[in-house]
Formats: C-alpha cells, sequence, structure tokens
C-alpha cells in the first residue's frame, strides 16, 4: 500500500502516489468536483497515509470524507500547520512554498539555492548551502499580469503566454506580451546577480517557458511541490508508524 500526496492550488489540483520519498504515477486536473477527483484516486486502493495541502481550508465534513480514505492522514491549510512547524520555517509561509522548500533542501543538500516558482504568482525564495531558509519575495505571476493589465486598463486586451516574444512590441498586442514576458526575465535576472553561487531552481506551470528563456544553467523540477509532501509524507511514516 503506498501514499497519496495532493496539492489543491488556486487553479488545479495535482497528485501522485509515493514510495518512502519517490513519486509514481503523477495526476491534474481542473475544475470543481476536486472531490470527486480526489476520491476516485483512492477508489481503488487505499493510501497508507493521504497527506493533502490546500490553499483553500479543508472543511469539518471534507476531513471525515478524508480520513475514511486512508490509513493516516495529513491536512496542510491554514487551520492545520502542526507538520510544518518540525521543519523550522516560518509559520507565515504557505503550504506550496514551504512543501517546495524542504524539496530543494533535499536535493541540493549543501548547496545554497534561489528558487523560483512560477505560478499564479511569481515567488523567489533564497536558501543557505546549510538548508536555513533566508526569506523570499513574491509577485504577480505571468498569466496574472496579463489578467491585471486587461481588468485596469480600458484599452490593453487580454492575451496569452507567447510563444515568440519581439524585443520591442509593434503592435497592442505584442506590446504587452514583450512588457509582461520580458518584465518577468529581468526581474528573475536581478534576483540571480543577487546570489550568483546559488544554484537556480524553477518549478510551477510556467517553469519550462522561461528556463528557455533564460541563459543561465537552471535546474527545472515541475513537480517540486508534490516532492515536499512525499518527504513529509516519509517523515511521517518513519517518526510515527
Amino acid at each position: 500500500m503506498g501514499n497519496l500526496v495532493v496539492e489543491i492550488g488556486n487553479t488545479a489540483i495535482k497528485a501522485a502516489w509515493s514510495e518512502n520519498t519517490v513519486l509514481g504515477k503523477t495526476f491534474r486536473y481542473q475544475g470543481e468536483r476536486r472531490m470527486e477527483f480526489i476520491l476516485s484516486l483512492t477508489e481503488k486502493e487505499k493510501p497508507e497515509v493521504l497527506t493533502i495541502a490546500s490553499a483553500n481550508y479543508i472543511t469539518e465534513e471534507e476531513e471525515k470524507i478524508f480520513r475514511n480514505e486512508c490509513g493516516h492522514l495529513i491536512i496542510l491549510d491554514k487551520n492545520h500547520t502542526g507538520e510544518l512547524l518540525r521543519y523550522n520555517l516560518p509559520e507565515y509561509l504557505t503550504y506550496d512554498r514551504a512543501a517546495y522548500i524542504i524539496a530543494t533542501t533535499y536535493l541540493f543538500k549543501n548547496k545554497s539555492c534561489t528558487v523560483f516558482d512560477f505560478g499564479t504568482t511569481l515567488t523567489v525564495d533564497f536558501l543557505s548551502a546549510t538548508g536555513r531558509y533566508l526569506g523570499g519575495n513574491v509577485s504577480p505571476g505571468c498569466r496574472t499580469r496579463f489578467k491585471a493589465l486587461n481588468r485596469y486598463s480600458r484599452t490593453l486586451p487580454l492575451v496569452d503566454t507567447p510563444d515568440i516574444v519581439k524585443p520591442e512590441g509593434d503592435s497592442i498586442v505584442s506590446s504587452v506580451e514583450s512588457g509582461v514576458i520580458s518584465g518577468i526575465v529581468f526581474e528573475v535576472e536581478g534576483y540571480t546577480r543577487l546570489r550568483p553561487e546559488n544554484i537556480i531552481v524553477f518549478t510551477g506551470g510556467d517553469a519550462v517557458y522561461f528556463a528557455k528563456k533564460l541563459k543561465n544553467s537552471i535546474f527545472v523540477v515541475s513537480n517540486l511541490v508534490l516532492m515536499g509532501l512525499a518527504i513529509i509524507t516519509d517523515d511521517y511514516v518513519r517518526k510515527n508508524l
């Protein structure tokens, strides 16, 4: 019997079966029937440990349902922070940031790192070579910037992430595309120059897209949050089961 780790994000759900700290098959769902999706994963096989990390609150009713689907349940949300406290991370960190910091420390032992998460927000976090969390920053993510320009301006259209970005825009669409994408690239390059000795780690939905636009040596780990949840689950198993 394996373990199941689930990340309920702002726009989608990601999940994976795990054995120790190794991820198995991964799943992704985007829609409103999140409970049905998670229960479909446990329908044929009940996990020994079910770890659910959510950007929203897990209700008491949902918690009861989840407990019937597994041997042990770990919940990580704003109301359930106990499991994260033993990793010596600030309490203000969201579960996803905490999880990928834990995973980065595990993957790059004794290495100082700068971690970028390209999602709804663009998050950058800094880790020392000893694994100590040094702090980080949050700004709007790529699609969030496109939506904000469209929403708060009467003249700018809503555009999507382009395959090709012109250095200088020659239309209203290409100007928005170049402004947003180039702005993020310059932002990332600025952070990497702050600590040039650090290993650069990209994760999140747009990680591969921006890695191709930078000349730096970059490690792209798409499922870094799920990996962190698998490590948290494995630590729980070792100490409690």
